[in-house]
């Protein structure tokens, strides 16, 4: 079983993360590039001159962007352990994992991974006001955890009451309010930071997607590979 949960999240990982990956640099670099013009004071916002909103970027550095798609193949394996760890306890409950189901999956990874912290802490570009690192990590990491846990009930808790717990646990982080800058400032225009919003939680998307996907297809091809070679044993 272990074996068939790390070999089943590897080849999931490997290929949802390729592919975030190259979204990734063809989507989100390019914003979050043209914003660290402005954070370096290359560019000004309302400085008194126009500035176009189409400058000239750095292009293709194939040392960077090769260690970009890496680290980000690298996040999302492990982000396939998890989901494929899942996957198994699901299946001894009873649920069939298979590719279809596996996009539900990667929705529900989504949520609680991208769209619930981004509720209340947007995907943030260099060079716009935030607060401390430390506290919006813990509160990150709490609504992810609240959110999992929530949609985990919704999924499989068979009792009213447990859906209520899933109710509230998805409202908590919000109602208590994610950390704030003590006043908003910084270099970056909003448009940037919106569209670096947009395009981080689009690709986000597509990227779950794809692993749930991935994920369920691999866990249940290694399944049958096991069913076989116990037939011929």
């Amino acid at each position: 079983m272990t074996t068939r949960i790390i070999v089943s999240a590897l080849f999931a990982g490997a290929a949802a993360g390729l592919l975030a990956g190259l979204l990734q640099l063809i989507f989100v670099q390019p914003v979050l590039l043209h914003a660290e013009l402005y954070e370096g004071g290359d560019l000004q916002h309302f400085g008194g001159a126009i500035v176009s909103a189409h400058p000239e970027l750095p292009g293709f550095e194939p040392v960077r962007d090769l260690l970009s798609v890496i680290f980000t193949m690298l996040t999302y394996t492990g982000y396939a352990l998890l989901l494929v760890a899942l996957m198994s306890l699901a299946e001894d409950r009873g649920a069939r994992i298979e590719p279809r189901t596996g996009i539900i999956w990667g929705f529900a990874g989504y949520i609680a991974f991208h769209l619930a912290p981004g509720f209340s802490l947007a995907p943030e570009v260099p060079g716009v006001a935030a607060a401390e690192v430390g506290a919006r990590q813990v509160w990150w990491f709490a609504t992810v955890a609240a959110s999992g846990l929530a949609l985990w009930l919704i999924a499989f808790g068979r009792a009213l009451p447990l859906h209520g717990l899933a109710a509230l646990l998805l409202m908590a982080p919000h109602l208590i309010g994610a950390p704030e800058p003590e006043a908003f400032a910084g270099t970056v225009p909003p448009e940037i930071a919106a569209l670096f919003a947009a395009r981080a939680l689009g690709v986000g998307l597509a990227a779950w997607v794809l692993l749930g996907t991935f994920a369920a297809y691999f866990w249940q091809r290694e399944g049958q590979r096991d069913g076989t070679a116990a037939a011929r044993a």
